[in-house]
């Protein structure tokens, strides 16, 4: 080997370091899209409530706007189930604007159609916080299928686990801020004003924590395809199962 032939072997690992890495990166980056419904998801979760805060804001009508808010959300669902595409997002969204409907109506204030959705997120906030804290971050619970790993990260994988339980941590501080603005504008702030801003965080908080989610996994060791391991194991023990009838089928008796 000449003194030139070690820098393309150096230039050649690196490269494939890189493709490896890119591979890695943009692996990480649809599961996160699949996950969490993409730009598809992202208006269903919008629309209703922009829709409610819009014609709240011209009329002032409470069941006009909560009935349109609902109606919005169930052609969404529809929309989805004639596609035949995965609803889970947008029956998410239906029962949330449905619990804000009926809450609602049963109290006669416009801001109680808000108020489920921020408990909840105070709900979720706490949740990742508190499963990161016990070892189980949930942010590794909701992407572990997705990935094909499953719980494995959670013993096989430590640097894994440290990424999901960075992903959580940062879920949880901007849940929290989110309803550190909301919850005071709950008191203090009327309707429209509270929706407006309410809004306004739909989106930005979300894409901040999927973007820091992303940058967590992406620098994270792999993951580790439990499915493929399984199918792996029960083609190695059919090919023994194969091999011991093979061995104790007798032998053929000459002439």
């Amino acid at each position: 080997m000449t003194s030139l032939d070690k820098p393309t072997s150096d230039t050649d690992q690196h490269h494939r370091t890189d493709q490896q890495t890119a591979e890695a990166k943009a692996v990480t980056e649809a599961a996160l899209f699949e996950a969490f419904g993409g730009v598809r998801g992202m208006v269903e979760t919008v629309l209703p409530g922009l829709l409610f805060v819009t014609i709240f804001t011209i009329n002032k009508n409470l069941h006009v706007s909560a009935i349109a808010a609902l109606a919005v959300s169930l052609v969404l669902v529809a929309v989805r189930l004639i596609r035949r595409d995965t609803v889970k997002h947008a029956f998410s969204g239906v029962f949330g604007v449905a619990f804000g409907v009926v809450f609602a109506m049963m109290t006669g204030n416009a801001k109680d159609f808000y108020l489920p959705g921020m408990l909840y997120t105070l709900g979720l906030a706490l949740a990742y916080l508190v499963t990161t804290i016990a070892g189980m971050p949930l942010i590794g619970l909701i992407l572990g299928p997705v990935f094909k790993e499953n719980l494995s990260w959670r013993t096989r994988n430590p640097g894994r686990k440290k990424a999901y339980a960075k992903a959580s941590y940062a879920w949880g501080l901007i849940l929290l801020a989110k309803c550190a603005i909301l919850f005071p504008l709950y008191w203090w702030a009327d309707t429209t004003q509270l929706g407006w801003v309410l809004v306004s965080l739909k989106i930005p908080p979300f894409l901040l924590a999927v973007y820091l989610t992303w940058v967590f996994l992406a620098k994270a060791p792999p993951p580790i395809d439990v499915f493929a391991e399984m199918e792996a194991e029960e083609e190695a023990e059919k090919a023994r199962k194969a091999a011991a009838s093979a061995a104790q089928a007798p032998e053929p008796r000459e002439g």
